[in-house]
């Protein structure tokens, strides 16, 4: 790896695996399962994630699921936790306490923390390069020289180290230094386009003209790809982009391995999961304003934490329809079992949803938008437990016959769970994870 903006765009053109999306392939052939002779190929191997010191998110749980791919692959794994903020030395000071709290159960071999100091974020070439840029919403450069200034802990220049696993752009500066006169591939995983995320936080926060545009930022993280060998996309939507945007760069879908739901029997719930976020009530205030008021006669329920959202945001929509919402629950996966039908009412949202995945491997009845099947390289009208509708009436009108048919089927032989097997699974998952990593391990 080299270090920007020295480092040259490696050749090559991005492409999904074996050049083709997954919809250009039956439904059988995806869920075949072509096991290497080899069950741990990387055996002998040393794999470094290095990842934000983030917990009970989504990133997190992600890079749960890259170690355990890895050391199920045979590689010894190492775990290199990077704080977003200047803070005491861990394991001193709030957040590295949380955090160490947090990710008690981070499956690594080994395991390393560092970040940027409190002492060295005040020197006056920090504030030049990093706090004068953040007063301005340029989050990108912030995140950079945060990871430059990152302190190397003790032991970590010492390992030996085969491959490294860098999640998100602004890691790329640490694992530079660390990497410093050694000729190791890099992978970086980007898991969304930061300069998108940037510009939503930017909403509403104090900063000071001339604001950093999306133009700015989205050109740092670009910068710091493309010193990396290979970089590997989460849904299909971010890896067209991304490879429109770095052509001479190296790309590669891969699909993250979410946690199956259980095929139950089915029963009589017809419900909606959400997690509470704006695009999620965005997509549930669709359906309560347009869709339900169509099917009066259907009882839905909605699981998950979206009652707080939907109750600090629109409090007498909430009020309205108060008796639907059944909050969280500790076993989500009950519900799944015991629906006769599961909702997927998006109209808004980026990059893959986690819930329309959870919603394919539990083989329910599913009815759905096709913006719910966002990112994901399939085609949703060839899957036959699924009933597509993006305009409310045709939402209503399936709900209604869902209201009205209580019969089910052997869910785990359903499409859509062969294809979350297929494509989602942690199987699946370490079969990609070894095909994009075997030859940067053998060049």
């Amino acid at each position: 790896m080299e270090t920007p903006p020295q480092g040259k765009p490696p050749g090559g053109q991005g492409l999904c695996p074996e050049g083709r999306t997954q919809r250009e392939a039956p439904i059988e052939s995806l869920v075949s399962n072509d096991a290497s002779a080899d069950e741990r190929p990387l055996a002998g191997k040393t794999v470094a994630v290095v990842h934000a010191a983030w917990h009970s998110c989504g990133s997190y749980q992600v890079n749960v699921v890259q170690l355990e791919a890895y050391r199920a692959l045979g590689a010894r794994t190492i775990s290199v936790a990077l704080m977003d903020a200047p803070a005491p030395p861990p394991p001193e000071g709030a957040r590295w306490q949380a955090y160490l709290a947090a990710s008690a159960d981070l499956p690594a071999d080994r395991r390393y923390f560092c970040g940027p100091s409190r002492w060295a974020a005040l020197a006056p070439f920090f504030l030049a390069r990093a706090w004068w840029r953040l007063i301005h919403g340029d989050q990108a450069t912030w995140s950079v020289e945060l990871a430059k200034i990152a302190v190397l802990p003790p032991g970590l220049a010492d390992e030996r180290i085969d491959l490294v696993h860098a999640n998100h752009y602004f890691t790329l500066p640490f694992v530079a230094r660390l990497l410093r006169g050694r000729n190791i591939p890099v992978m970086v995983e980007t898991q969304d386009i930061q300069a998108r995320q940037y510009i939503l936080r930017n909403q509403g926060g104090f900063f000071v003209p001339p604001y950093a545009t999306y133009d700015d930022m989205l050109s740092i993280e670009l910068e710091w790809m493309r010193a990396a060998d290979l970089s590997i996309h989460l849904n299909e939507e971010e890896r067209a982009e991304f490879a429109r945007l770095l052509p001479q760069a190296q790309h590669r879908l891969v699909y993250p391995a979410i946690a199956p739901v259980p095929c139950g029997p089915g029963g009589e719930r017809i419900v909606i999961v959400a997690s509470d976020n704006y695009a999620n009530f965005v997509s549930l205030r669709w359906f309560l304003r347009e869709v339900a008021p169509l099917a009066p006669n259907v009882e839905v329920e909605i699981y998950g934490n979206i009652d707080a959202g939907v109750r600090s945001r629109d409090k007498a929509l909430f009020d309205a329809h108060r008796l639907l919402f059944k909050g969280r629950v500790d076993d989500i996966g009950a519900v799944y079992a015991q629906a006769a039908c599961v909702l997927l009412p998006t109209i808004e949202g980026h990059g893959l949803s986690v819930k329309a995945v959870e919603a394919m491997a539990s083989g329910a009845p599913l009815i759905a938008t096709r913006r719910a099947f966002r990112g994901m390289a399939i085609d949703p009208e060839r899957l036959s437990n699924v009933t597509l509708a993006d305009e409310a009436g045709a939402f209503a009108a399936a709900l209604r016959d869902a209201g009205r048919r209580r019969d089910g089927g052997p869910r785990a032989q359903s499409d859509t769970r062969r294809l979350y097997d297929a494509m989602f699974s942690a199987a699946a998952y370490a079969r990609a994870l070894r095909e994009a990593a075997t030859p940067l391990l053998t060049r």
